[in-house]
């Protein structure tokens, strides 16, 4: 972070208040991992960096905060990112199971032929990046499925998926670390085509074969990314670069 960064946003967007310019770079950046699960965030050296006062990173990082992209600890000082845990995810794709199946289910019954047919392109684009490139895959799995919560025309499910988005965008972004031409997910097979079966489920408009094939994919998701050859944490990879984990025996 610098203030080079901070201009350049505010050159896209030049109307915007400091502290909303700032909650993006910092939730930008926690998203990629770029600022690593469990930092420490401190305020002074964000401000110093950026060249602005303390208020609108305070401001920024109470945003975040609210949505869960950090928190504060009982026994230390401060504010850190939300560290990712294996349980953690667990219980946030439980959350995801209960709204998407029945948003695949409703799907199946009221997508429109265009909503469709986007769909069946986010799928062979998902196709492609799961086999060659992990980084593609922000761009081609949560448009999927967001599109499909916002196909179901409930609004109290579209409410409540927009309440995980933040969540799954941040675990989302490990992906890239489990995906490597070099090692081998016993997983890949599986998650590779499942969007493909569920656009196949919403064609043939059956509600609960949609509902089914978004119950294995999210399974299948969740151990995709849980698995690990060398280690119960699959996530060390992921908080090795902060220095707050060691690698687990």
């Amino acid at each position: 972070m610098n203030r080079e960064k901070l201009e350049s946003y505010l050159e896209k967007n030049p109307f915007a208040k400091l502290s909303d310019v700032v909650t993006q770079i910092l939730y930008d950046e926690i998203v990629v991992l770029d600022i690593p699960p469990a930092s420490k965030l401190n305020i002074n050296q964000i401000a110093t960096d950026f060249g602005i006062s303390r208020t609108p990173v305070v401001e920024a990082i109470n945003r975040l905060q609210a949505i869960g992209f950090v928190e504060t600890r009982p026994q230390a000082s401060g504010f850190y990112v939300t560290d990712m845990s294996l349980r953690d995810m667990i219980d946030l794709y439980d959350a995801r199971t209960a709204i998407e199946c029945e948003a695949a289910a409703l799907c199946a019954e009221k997508a429109s032929p265009e909503a469709i047919a986007r769909l069946d392109s986010l799928a062979v684009e998902f196709k492609k990046a799961v086999r060659l490139d992990g980084k593609r895959l922000k761009d081609t799995d949560m448009p999927f499925h967001k599109l499909i919560v916002e196909s179901s025309s409930n609004k109290y499910l579209i409410r409540s998926y927009n309440e995980l988005l933040p969540n799954l965008t941040m675990y989302q972004g490990s992906w890239p670390k489990f995906i490597s031409p070099d090692r081998v997910n016993p997983w890949s097979s599986q998650v590779v085509h499942q969007h493909g079966a569920i656009v196949s489920a919403i064609k043939l408009h059956i509600p609960a074969l949609a509902s089914q094939a978004m119950a294995e994919h999210i399974k299948s998701s969740l151990n995709f990314v849980a698995y690990s050859d060398n280690t119960d944490d699959p996530f060390w990879i992921v908080k090795r670069s902060s220095g707050k984990s060691s690698r687990p025996k």
